[in-house]
């Protein structure tokens, strides 16, 4: 499942990196794919996207999904499946998720936890 993801993953970032998709949505957005899942079965493929700075977001997983039929064609040619999975498009997440976490551990809150040493836990020599 995950060599098969991967090579998913790579067919549609060349696709998208080298402006195959023709849509004038996605032309104006440079588009990653930082992750691919697949069903257990193989019959599916759920694409994680995420544009550029995270702008017009909805816009493009419009645009994939309307070129769904097209980028599933194209990728079953770029790699070698018995059957070509459906794909499924949405939006990664995992970058907010960082960013949310970086915050709160650069929070002033938890800066003061980590100045102040543990009870107990002084040296007492």
């Amino acid at each position: 499942m995950l060599r098969v993801a991967e090579l998913i993953r790579h067919a549609a970032a060349q696709l998208l990196a080298r402006g195959e998709v023709a849509d004038p949505v996605l032309d104006g957005h440079v588009v990653t794919v930082p992750k691919v899942k697949m069903s257990p079965d193989l019959k599916l493929a759920t694409l994680y996207v995420m544009p550029l700075g995270g702008k017009d977001a909805k816009d493009v997983i419009a645009a994939l999904e309307r070129n769904k039929k097209f980028m599933r064609g194209e990728i079953a040619h770029r790699i070698n499946l018995k059957f070509a999975p459906d794909l499924r498009f949405r939006i990664d997440d995992s970058f907010d998720n960082a960013a949310r976490i970086d915050a709160l551990l650069n929070s002033p809150k938890v800066a003061q936890d980590l100045d102040r040493p543990e009870d107990g836990a002084e040296d007492e020599h």
